[in-house]
């Protein structure tokens, strides 16, 4: 890395003490692919591409530390290297995604059912707090807990509780092996079979169901993912697994549309939802992509009944609330982590809910 990180970091440390001496609210920005994430938000950009570089790769321990602006295609290539990668498969959106914005926003990929999510590899992270202040939490190792708690708060946080500075993440082993199936079948069948697998011993690594389609993506050793292929008898998919890639990076037909985009969060055996629009299935049920023109309210309360939560992904009002309204206990608790971490509410001032 060419930039002095030290003088970065004061650099960084005296704009965030004189945004909160002014109470100007700060924006905060790696590559911009996920800038469409959350509401929108007012303020001086703080940029961290200058950020980047791994700092540590240790092949043999399943660790990469990386500073936060640094590529996710950079990150991905150096653990190819060794045959390794980010099990959660980070979606980037673009060619610019970061490694801070991905565990900032703390979106997963087609596998995250079945190999865990962001927050779940997440073993330490340095930020800067809107204080000012330069902190570290957790490690490089699972077992050193020390703060490992508030590594997982900053995943997923959107930046509102710190700017990420470094990151600390467990990668595994890629598979030995890969393979896509499909099957023409109706959304129940689909579902019910989706839920039933995923219970079994089948190297089951992701599972959807699209325009009358169930796909599924088989990973692990040759002989265990031929086994299933038997078992689950189903035909080779033509598309292979650019499927997958497609659908994590949205690329796929149905993403191509004006409509607003929600995600929605909910168990996987949920039946059909009473909300009109197009559908697409991920996560074996659990995540499910509709696009819509129905009131938010509506899909809010339709999604809370189901034991759920919706987020306005792409498209519609970005002014209003995104995400799903929080009950007034967990709102506070989220206030209260806010002051601790940014005491004047300068950081991605507004980008989750209107009050932080």
């Amino acid at each position: 890395m060419s930039v002095n990180i030290s003088n970065l970091y004061q650099e960084l440390s005296e704009r965030v003490i004189a945004a909160r001496n002014s109470g100007q609210p700060l924006i905060i920005k790696g590559g911009g692919s996920k800038q469409f994430y959350g509401r929108n938000v007012i303020g001086d950009v703080i940029d961290l591409r200058a950020c980047s570089g791994i700092i540590a790769y240790e092949p043999t321990e399943l660790v990469i530390t990386a500073y936060a602006g640094t590529r996710l295609q950079e990150i991905e290539n150096a653990l190819a290297q060794h045959g390794q990668m980010l099990p959660f498969e980070p979606p980037g959106f673009g060619d610019y995604a970061t490694l801070g914005g991905a565990v900032a926003c703390g979106l997963s990929g087609p596998g995250r059912p079945y190999t865990g999510s962001v927050r779940d590899y997440v073993l330490g992270i340095k930020c800067l707090t809107g204080k000012g202040e330069i902190l570290t939490f957790g490690g490089q190792v699972m077992k050193n807990v020390a703060g490992y708690d508030v590594s997982r708060l900053m995943t997923g946080a959107l930046g509102t509780l710190g700017i990420i500075l470094e990151v600390s993440i467990k990668v595994m082993p890629r598979p030995e092996y890969e393979t896509a199936l499909t099957r023409k079948t109706d959304f129940n069948t689909a579902l019910t079979s989706m839920n039933a697998w995923a219970g079994e011993s089948l190297s089951l690594s992701a599972a959807s169901y699209d325009d009358g389609q169930l796909n599924i993506r088989l990973s692990g050793k040759e002989t265990a993912v031929a086994s299933a292929r038997k078992i689950l008898a189903m035909e080779e998919s033509g598309t292979e697994l650019d499927y997958w890639s497609q659908l994590r990076e949205h690329q796929l037909a149905f993403f191509k549309d004006t409509k607003p985009l929600w995600r929605l969060s909910v168990p996987s055996t949920t039946g059909n939802m009473n909300l009109a629009g197009d559908w697409l299935i991920d996560w074996g049920g659990a995540q499910r992509w509709l696009k819509t023109d129905e009131p938010v309210d509506n899909i809010h309360r339709i999604t809370e009944q189901a034991g759920g939560h919706a987020t306005l992904f792409r498209g519609g009002d970005h002014d209003g609330e995104v995400f799903q309204p929080l009950k007034p206990a967990l709102m506070q608790l989220h206030l209260r982590l806010k002051q601790v971490f940014d005491p004047v509410w300068i950081l991605n001032r507004g980008r989750m809910y209107r009050d932080f």
